[in-house]
C-alpha cells in the first residue's frame, strides 16, 4: 500500500511483513504470497506486537501545489466572511440612519409643539387683559357685570359689624402667652398618604385639610391624630385649601375650584384659563375668591353657587387674602406687587411694592397690618395699611414659604425650610420679640385652638404639631 502497516503480520515462509487486512484479502483471492508467489494461507501469518504507529501527514500537504490549494481555499473562505460582514454592516448603518432620522424628526415635532403651546398660553393669558381699555389709571378690567346688590349689602354689613368691635376686642383669657410659646416643641408627627402641599385649619381647630400633589385631600382629626376622611379633587395637584364653616374648599392646577360637604363634592367652578394658585374666603362666608396664572381673580357667590365677577390685572397672581373686615381683597403678583382691590367695585385701591414675586401674605386681625414675604426672600415685611409703608422687617436668614397671624394679632408664625419662628408684638411696650424658634422644616403653617398649638407641613408631606412641653 506504500504506507506503514497499522496491524503488521509476518509470513512464516518468506518472513515478509504485510498489512493484515490487505494480505488476508490477497490470500483469500489468490492463495499465494504476494512477494514470492509461494502458496500461503492465513495460518502461516504471525501477528507482530508493535507500538501504535503515528500516521504521517497525507502527501497532499507535503507539496507546494497542495499547500497553495489549501491557502486558496482559506483565502476564499475569509473573503466570503468579509463580504458577509460588510453586508451586515451596511444594513446596520441603514437601520441606524433611519432611527436617527426618526429621532430628529420627533425632536423637531416636540420642539414645535412646545413652542406653539407656550405661544398659546401667552396669548391666552393676555387676550382677556386687553379685551377692553381701562377707564382710568387705577381701574382693572372687570369681565362681568359686577357683584349683585345683595352681595354688596352683605359686604357692607359685615364690614360695619366687624370693624365696630375690632379695636375693643379683648384677648381671650385662655389665649397662649409669649412665655408659653417658649416651651413649644414637636409633639405629634404623621406621614400623610396624600403627599400634602397645603394646609387649612377649620374654625373649631378640630380638623385640618391637607391638599396633596396627587389630587387627594386628607381631613386630619386633631383629636384622633390621624386622617379620618379623604376627598378627591381629581388627578391634578391641589394648590390651595380652606374651610368655610363645615364645607371644605380646594383649588387645583387644572383650573378648578371644588367645594365639598359631608364627604362629597357639591360644587365645582372652572372660570380660570389656567392654573388656580390660591383661594381665600370672605369673612361673611358668602364669597369665595380665587387667583390664577391667567392674571385674574374671581369672586364666587356661594349663596347662588355662581361666578359673581372676574377681574383681570396686569400680572399673573400668586397669593390671595381678604381683609378681616371684608372690604379689601389682596392679591400678590409675579411682578412683586401686592395689589389691593375694593371688594365691591373691583377697583385697584393701592399697590405695595416688594422685592420679588409674592410668596405669602397674611392680614393681621388688628385690621391695620399685613405681613408679606417675597419668593426666595429671607425677610418678612409688616405693612401698615394706613401708611402704605413697611413698619417692621423680620429677617430669619432663611427662605420664607408661609406666614400666618393668629386671632389676636399678637403673634406671627413664619415657616421655612430652616424651621418655624414666632414673632411677638407687645401692645404695651410696642416692641417685637421672638418667643419661639423651632427647627421643624415647614412649607405651610397654621394655628390651633387658642393658639395653644401650631400645625405645620414639611416638604415631604409630613404633618407635625408643636405644643407646650
Amino acid at each position: 500500500s506504500g504506507e506503514a502497516p497499522q496491524v503488521p503480520v509476518a509470513s512464516r515462509k518468506s518472513g515478509n511483513v504485510f498489512e493484515k487486512r490487505l494480505v488476508e484479502a490477497y490470500i483469500a483471492e489468490n492463495g499465494r504470497d504476494p512477494v514470492t508467489d509461494e502458496e500461503l494461507s492465513t495460518d502461516d501469518l504471525v501477528e507482530l506486537k508493535t507500538s501504535r504507529i503515528v500516521r504521517p501527514r497525507p502527501p497532499t500537504l507535503t507539496s507546494i501545489p497542495s499547500l497553495l490549494s489549501v491557502l486558496q481555499n482559506e483565502w476564499d473562505a475569509l473573503a466570503l466572511e468579509t463580504y458577509t460582514l460588510r453586508q451586515q454592516l451596511l444594513q446596520t448603518r441603514q437601520e441606524l440612519s433611519t432611527a436617527l432620522y426618526q429621532h430628529d424628526a420627533a425632536v423637531r415635532v416636540i420642539a414645535r409643539l412646545s413652542r406653539e403651546r407656550d405661544e398659546a398660553r401667552e396669548a391666552l393669558s393676555g387676550i382677556s387683559v386687553h379685551r377692553r381699555p381701562a377707564t382710568n389709571g387705577d381701574a382693572m378690567q372687570v369681565d362681568s357685570p359686577g357683584l349683585s346688590n345683595e352681595l354688596i349689602a352683605n359686604i357692607e354689613a359685615t364690614q360695619a359689624r366687624l370693624s365696630k368691635t375690632r379695636r375693643k376686642r379683648p384677648v381671650p383669657a385662655d389665649w397662649v402667652t409669649a412665655d408659653a410659646l417658649n416651651s413649644f416643641a414637636p409633639a405629634d408627627k404623621s406621614n400623610t398618604p396624600t403627599y400634602a402641599r397645603s394646609l387649612a385649619v377649620n374654625a373649631s381647630c378640630d380638623a385640618v385639610l391637607l391638599g396633596g400633589s396627587d389630587g387627594k385631600i386628607g381631613v386630619y382629626s386633631t383629636s384622633e391624630k390621624a386622617i379620618t376622611e379623604e376627598l378627591n379633587a381629581g388627578p391634578a395637584e391641589v394648590t390651595g385649601t380652606l374651610w368655610i364653616e363645615t364645607r371644605a374648599v380646594a383649588s387645583t392646577s387644572a383650573g378648578n375650584v371644588k367645594i365639598f360637604e359631608s364627604g362629597r363634592e357639591i360644587r365645582s367652578f372652572s372660570g380660570h384659563a389656567g392654573k388656580v394658585v390660591a383661594i381665600a374666603s370672605h369673612p361673611s362666608g358668602d364669597i369665595l375668591a380665587s387667583v390664577g396664572e391667567d392674571k385674574s381673580y374671581i369672586f364666587y357667590d356661594l349663596t347662588s353657587n355662581t361666578i359673581a365677577t372676574q377681574v383681570f390685572t396686569d400680572s399673573a397672581l400668586t397669593v390671595a387674602g381678604f381683609h378681616p373686615d371684608g372690604h379689601l381683597f389682596a392679591a400678590g403678583g409675579h411682578d412683586g406687587q401686592i395689589k389691593m382691590f375694593d371688594v365691591k367695585t373691583g377697583t385697584n385701591a393701592a399697590n405695595f411694592e416688594s422685592t420679588g414675586s409674592i410668596q405669602a401674605i397674611s392680614f393681621s386681625e388688628n385690621g391695620t397690618w399685613l405681613a408679606s414675604a417675597a419668593k426666595g426672600s429671607n425677610s418678612v415685611s409688616v405693612w401698615d395699611l394706613r401708611k402704605a409703608a413697611v413698619i417692621h422687617t423680620i429677617d430669619i436668614a432663611s427662605p420664607i414659604l408661609d406666614v400666618q397671624w393668629e386671632y389676636t394679632g399678637q403673634f406671627l408664625a413664619i415657616a421655612g425650610p430652616s424651621g418655624i419662628i414666632v414673632q411677638h408684638y407687645s401692645k404695651s411696650t410696642k416692641e417685637w420679640s421672638e418667643p419661639l424658634k423651632s427647627a421643624v422644616p415647614s412649607i405651610a403653617v397654621g394655628w390651633g385652638l387658642n393658639a395653644s398649638s401650631i400645625y405645620c407641613l414639611d416638604a415631604e408631606g409630613s404633618f407635625s404639631t408643636l405644643k407646650p412641653q
